[in-house]
């Protein structure tokens, strides 16, 4: 009687691997620019956060003083705070009756930009148009396709 030996191989076989390097490309492929905009949607509210805390600021400092005037100071709690996404900037004409707040996107967020002024008028006024996000003079955009 002969006796035949069969040898089982173990691992993968080339195409099994290729297959497998596919499915996760194409995986990453889809799965990484909606991360990039999750992240993007993450950041969005330090400005609109900050936006909103300075407006507060400036209508109790009207109250107190009835002017803007002077309310963006250094010292004096309306001043813009650091943050590491956003330059937040106030500008307040001579007559000291009206202002505009606006965040300025850098970094990760280089290209967003937002403001507000006296009438609670809220503004997107930049945004990285390339990535599918839009504009809007009527409120503030926290997602892309215009949505407020």
């Amino acid at each position: 009687m002969k006796q035949i030996f069969e040898r089982r191989s173990s691992g993968f076989t080339l195409i099994e691997l290729m297959v497998t390097i596919a499915i996760i490309a194409i995986l990453a492929s889809v799965a990484l620019p909606s991360y990039k905009d999750y992240v993007i949607r993450g950041h969005i509210p330090q400005a609109t956060n900050g936006l909103a805390d300075m407006r507060i600021k400036m209508e109790q400092f009207f109250q107190d003083n009835r002017t803007y005037a002077g309310a963006c100071d250094k010292g004096q709690p309306v001043a813009p705070s650091a943050n590491p996404d956003f330059t937040f900037t106030c500008d307040i004409p001579a007559n000291g009756m009206s202002y505009g707040l606006k965040a300025e996107g850098k970094g990760p967020m280089a290209g967003f930009t937002y403001e507000v002024n006296e009438s609670n008028v809220k503004k997107t006024s930049a945004v990285p148009t390339a990535a599918g996000w839009t504009k809007s003079d009527t409120c503030w955009i926290t997602g892309k396709g215009g949505r407020c």
